[in-house]
């Protein structure tokens, strides 16, 4: 196995032509990863080429482009079924993003399995698009919402998840890493927990499949929602794990094309999976292209890339906390390279807008996390999200910016 020392920062950095050009007339400092990453030339190559030579709709096409098209997007699926390490191919559900794949499991498992007095359990750190699905679901069903109380830390109440789960619960769906406080949870230990009830769990994972590899059968999830677009791949694509049994027993989500067998006014026969799921023409150059991605992610030495961005959230926190006056929001030991924080006096959006106009991209509001706001008693704050790619380098400048933008705010 390679070591650290393996990681080529500048090399990195080369395959993201994004990441060369200037704001402001200064060099962009891109620390929003956590909304969306940035992506490599392999990635762009992927869909020039597939508008430019391979453009032709997908499955059932006798052509040679159509073929040629299944191929590749079918190609993808292959790739999530490894990188997943998932026991089939057709367990990789292709959708337009996590929110689809939650509201996937929502609409089809809540359909199948959820009926009137059962129970769901989310966590108090969840976005909103793992909060509301259930809501909707639940006042659908006449099912009750339980909801895991979190710490001043950003740590969930492991105690309360066990008190919180009987033969009512039905199932878990609970994010890896936090979007906002980067909180890791401990998604192995909850699994385990909820199968003691018979619940099934729902990971999701949009925040952590772009940093660390995850065995499906290992951990023994049920289902796995992600998006592409904060994988280094395109936006508009995304994907949902599911094991074989329970997407089986699952009803379609939408009707349309490829998605049945034979169609009468009387009946239709659904198809086999995963084309059950995937009505319509989906995003073919995305899924494609996502596949890039996925050819990118392998190429790295994921230890490696671990120990940076370890390396950088350690000095991003002591550097950001040096500063009077700045508060960080999310403190667990168990975290991901995601800093929130305020300034004193600050509103988050003018710190923002001030790091803006300095070259430094952050993310500014609730992120969609309004209860965590809620919870610590603020509007919203300014976040930095690093990457593979960000550097030290960008830790000082983010850290430079900040002081400058609150002498000129206080």
């Amino acid at each position: 196995m390679t070591t650290v020392t393996s990681f080529d920062i500048n090399a990195i950095r080369q395959q993201f032509p994004t990441l060369q050009q200037q704001v402001y007339g200064k060099p962009l400092a891109y620390l929003d990863n956590g909304a969306t990453a940035q992506k490599p030339q392999c990635v762009i190559d992927a869909i020039n080429r597939y508008y430019t030579t391979e453009n032709a709709n997908i499955h059932r096409g006798v052509h040679f482009l159509s073929q040629q098209a299944t191929t590749l997007y079918e190609n993808t699926r292959t790739k999530l079924q490894a990188y997943l390490n998932a026991a089939h191919s057709h367990e990789i559900i292709f959708t337009r993003g996590t929110t689809e794949s939650i509201n996937l499991v929502a609409s089809s498992f809540g359909k199948a399995f959820v009926k009137e007095g059962d129970e769901i359990i989310i966590s108090a750190m969840e976005h909103h698009s793992n909060i509301v699905p259930w809501q909707m679901l639940c006042e659908d069903k006449g099912a009750i919402l339980r909801v895991i109380n979190m710490d001043e830390n950003g740590v969930l109440d492991y105690a309360h998840f066990e008190s919180l789960l009987n033969e009512k619960t039905k199932l878990v769906s609970i994010v890896h890493i936090s979007n906002t406080l980067g909180t890791i949870n401990p998604i192995a230990e909850i699994i385990t927990t909820a199968h003691k009830v018979g619940a099934a769990v729902l990971v999701d994972a949009a925040q952590s499949v772009q940093h660390m590899r995850l065995d499906v059968q290992q951990l023994d999830a049920d289902f796995v929602a992600f998006s592409g677009h904060k994988m280094f791949g395109p936006t508009g694509v995304g994907v949902l794990y599911g094991k074989e049994k329970w997407l089986n027993a699952m009803p379609p989500y939408q009707g349309g094309g490829d998605m049945i067998k034979d169609v009468t006014f009387e009946k239709t026969t659904y198809n086999e999976l995963p084309h059950k799921f995937e009505a319509g023409t989906p995003n073919i150059s995305a899924g494609i292209a996502l596949g890039a991605s996925i050819d990118f992610l392998n190429e790295l030495d994921f230890e490696a890339v671990h120990h940076h961005e370890m390396e950088l959230l350690k000095y991003a926190t002591q550097q950001l906390s040096a500063i009077e006056g700045l508060k960080i929001y999310g403190t667990s030991p168990s975290k991901s390279a995601t800093i929130s924080f305020n300034l004193e006096g600050c509103h988050p959006f003018d710190v923002g807008t001030l790091l803006d106009r300095m070259g430094i991209a952050v993310r500014t509001g609730h992120h969609c996390t309004q209860p965590i706001m809620k919870q610590f008693g603020i509007p919203g704050t300014v976040r930095a999200s690093f990457a593979l790619y960000s550097t030290f380098d960008e830790i000082d400048r983010l850290t430079s910016a900040v002081v400058r933008t609150k002498s000129m705010l206080q």
